[in-house]
């Protein structure tokens, strides 16, 4: 695997240099069109609407349309943000493990500790196993501001962006306000089915029967000859090369475990007395009308 991303944990002040990979791929079998006639490959060009010309990667910018006015976003524009330039994958509260709904669930990337020590690496892991808890994380990737669940699976401490709140839909069917009557043999007999059903989740067991039987497809038609030279149908393609950026330094566990500790309990403990003084304080009276 190739790393796709370089930047540091960070929670109160401890600092944990971590590499980050994609932790699933896509097995599809990829195609491409062609033309019927000869087998040509058809491909899509970026041409101007105004002008007419096929455009360069390089003169591409982004842009954004409310309806009647757009707005040309350079790539000047987007690298000003400064979340585009974060290289943190900043803690923000650790949760109940159990609060977490899947459908929010999107992207997942194990991350690698990175480092002449994992001792940071391994100690985050640890306490989240023990404490059973998740770490909702604000990070950065890929030109897009991000929440994420920082849990653990197995070994490794995984990464998993979140959908924002606005981006999960309400379902709301007409249909299931309206009363509906089981009956108890209904029920019975729903569940007993489930029972006969019920078996342990073993991922390996099930495979993707579409994606095999076209693989075995193409292979046969590969061996009746049933194939055109390659070279004859496209020329060479392009591939964006990904790079990476040097995490940041390690400072000292235990003092920045302790420093952190004691700042929030500074913290609390300057709450406290401001909530005590505010309750002890004599309020003015209200003069009575004469």
């Amino acid at each position: 695997m190739r790393s796709i991303w370089r930047g540091a944990i960070t929670f109160g002040l401890v600092n944990v240099p971590v590499k980050v990979y994609s932790a699933t791929e896509d097995h599809d079998i990829s195609l491409h069109q062609v033309h019927d006639k000869d087998g040509g490959r058809i491909r899509y060009q970026r041409r101007c609407e105004v002008c007419g010309k096929v455009v360069d990667y390089e003169h591409i910018d982004k842009a954004y349309d409310d309806g009647d006015r757009t707005v040309v976003l350079t790539a000047d524009d987007l690298k000003s943000l400064p979340e585009e330039k974060s290289r943190e994958i900043d803690v923000l509260e650790f949760v109940p493990s159990d609060q977490l709904d899947p459908i929010m669930f999107d992207r997942s990337y194990f991350l690698e500790p990175d480092g002449s020590s994992p001792k940071a690496y391994v100690l985050l892991r640890r306490t989240l196993e023990e404490t059973d808890r998740t770490a909702i994380v604000h990070f950065s990737l890929r030109q897009k501001t991000r929440l994420g669940a920082l849990r653990v699976r197995g070994k490794v401490l995984m990464l998993q962006s979140l959908l924002w709140d606005d981006e999960v839909r309400e379902a709301d069917f007409p249909a299931l306000s309206k009363s509906t009557r089981i009956s108890d043999k209904e029920l019975d007999l729903s569940a007993s089915l489930v029972d006969n059903l019920s078996d342990d989740f073993e991922p390996a067991d099930f495979s993707d029967d579409y994606q095999r039987e076209l693989q075995q497809l193409i292979d046969a038609k590969l061996k009746e000859g049933e194939s055109i030279d390659t070279e004859a149908t496209f020329g060479e393609s392009e591939e964006d090369d990904e790079k990476d950026d040097d995490g940041g330094e390690v400072i000292d566990l235990m003092s920045a475990l302790r420093a952190s500790v004691e700042k929030n309990r500074s913290k609390a403990g300057a709450a406290k007395k401001s909530h005590s003084a505010a309750k002890s304080k004599p309020t003015k009276s209200t003069p009575k009308a004469g």
